[in-house]
């Protein structure tokens, strides 16, 4: 349980990674402000499973890669909780195909919700935080950001800038008390993972060290430790995990 209850807002966080988080985050007692774009029923039950667990929580519907639209999720979040102490930017398309087959608005969508989108929370949260002199900002990327990926090149470019994002705002923002550091999964037993072919997943799985998709509470627990004062001294990182994978930097 952590020292102050605090207010999260969790992007993304009707299913998958951004629902561990935005739980993991209410076991420590913080309320928790959990958005969504298009799955109200599953952010419904996120909700309901957090406030069984004795935390309190809204959900907000926000579309991340329009700015009027994160700054009126931003604006509710506050009416409901108070300023955004802990920002979790989690939200994440992918549109994935060969360079010469994709449609340029496929890369302007993943680019405008993955990068636009982190950089649109942030900044409207950022003034509270500095403000307030404490904050933290963990933005969940991916591994191929590091790596690289076939048919990814759109996917790939939007997480890997994330990771530049974080190095130059953590700079920006160490001497205000805030922290900015970036969790890279690999593969993880999510939705997108699931609708895979099991001969993809096959082929996925010898490029792992440890034979093995991650499970969404294998990054929710690095998440919350990012966000706890355990953490303070901690900023400006991007932490794998991945199962090794982004070892094999020639695999594909």
């Amino acid at each position: 349980m952590a020292d102050k209850k605090r207010h999260a807002l969790v992007t993304g966080a009707s299913r998958g990674i951004g629902e561990a988080i935005a739980i993991d985050l209410a076991r420590e007692g913080h309320n928790i402000s959990v958005n969504f774009n298009s799955h109200q029923k599953d952010a419904d039950e996120v909700v309901k499973k957090i406030k069984d667990l004795g935390s309190d929580a809204h959900v907000v519907k926000g579309n991340v890669s329009d700015k009027e639209s994160v700054n009126k999720m931003i604006e509710e979040s506050v009416n409901k909780f108070g300023p955004v102490e802990i920002l979790v930017n989690n939200a994440g398309i992918i549109s994935d195909n060969l360079l010469m087959r994709m449609k340029d608005e496929d890369f302007d969508n993943v680019i405008n919700t993955n990068l636009k989108g982190t950089y649109f929370c942030t900044k409207a949260c950022v003034p509270s935080m500095i403000k307030n002199r404490w904050g933290r900002i963990i933005n969940i990327t991916s591994v191929v950001g590091i790596r690289g990926n076939i048919g990814q090149s759109n996917y790939s470019a939007s997480k890997g800038a994330i990771h530049s994002f974080t190095y130059s705002l953590a700079k920006e923002l160490a001497t205000r008390g805030i922290t900015v550091n970036a969790i890279a999964p690999g593969y993880i037993q999510t939705a997108t993972v699931d609708v895979l072919s099991d001969k993809l997943k096959d082929h996925i799985m010898t490029w792992i060290p440890m034979n093995r998709f991650g499970t969404p509470d294998e990054i929710s627990g690095m998440a919350a430790f990012m966000a706890s004062e355990k953490a303070k001294y901690m900023t400006g990182e991007v932490v794998r995990i991945d199962g090794g994978m982004a070892n094999l930097q020639f695999a594909n």
